[in-house]
């Protein structure tokens, strides 16, 4: 069973861990791009994910998802979307429900994605949406490999900037981990025992009711 939620203190105590295979940045079309496409197609199981320039100061302009992490066991693809475009068989392996892509808030990177091009998305699985069911309440990447995997994710990369030119080592490893290891969670979800959630539990006690409160404390 896993931890209903896992302190940082707990999470600063464990092993790093990061993407180990090859991670490929792609920003144009052409030989790699369709050597990217191929590898993606062969799989049937995707860990996903995207990347947007943070935002610090009112008014200045938000212009959307400028990375597309997908990866698979061992290769991990950087796609800058803002460069490449959301190319048509981009959208294929988006919209193919036989290859299941995993993230966490995945629908709205979904919907960052469609403002670039429409496509219908099929397959995606959202583990914030799931991980009740194996009854872990915490939503957070970081939380959620800590409990599932018992590994620390690092997440010093997040506000960087990811409309530059070249995205730097650093980078490409953080974007390339996020989105394997939402992969990883899903696999070893998988091969575990559900204990869903219960009601009560569904959010931290300060949020519950004050009659629902005094009544599990009662217990």
């Amino acid at each position: 069973m896993f931890k209903l939620t896992i302190a940082p203190e707990d999470i600063e105590k464990l092993e790093p861990a990061c993407f180990k295979g090859q991670i490929h940045v792609i920003s144009h079309p052409g030989l790699e791009f369709s050597r990217a496409i191929a590898y993606l197609r062969k799989q049937t199981l995707l860990g996903f994910d995207t990347e947007s320039k943070p935002v610090f100061t009112p008014g200045q302009p938000h212009n959307g998802v400028a990375l597309l992490q997908l990866s698979g066991p061992d290769q991990a693809f950087l796609f800058r979307i803002q460069k490449l475009g959301m190319r048509k068989r981009i959208c294929a392996i988006l919209a193919n429900p036989n290859i299941i892509k995993v993230g966490a808030a995945s629908f709205d990177d979904v919907r960052g994605l469609q403002r670039y091009q429409s496509f219908q998305p099929r397959g995606f699985v959202d583990l914030q949406k799931i991980v009740w069911e194996w009854g872990i309440r915490d939503k957070s990447v970081k939380k959620m490999a800590a409990n599932i995997l018992g590994v620390r994710i690092s997440k010093s990369q997040q506000l960087s900037n990811w409309e530059a030119e070249t995205l730097n080592a650093h980078q490409q490893l953080y974007a390339a981990t996020d989105a394997w290891v939402c992969r990883e969670m899903y696999l070893k979800l998988q091969e575990c025992e559900k204990h869903p959630l219960k009601p009560e539990d569904m959010c931290p006690p300060e949020q519950l009711p004050l009659a629902l409160r005094e009544k599990l404390e009662k217990k």
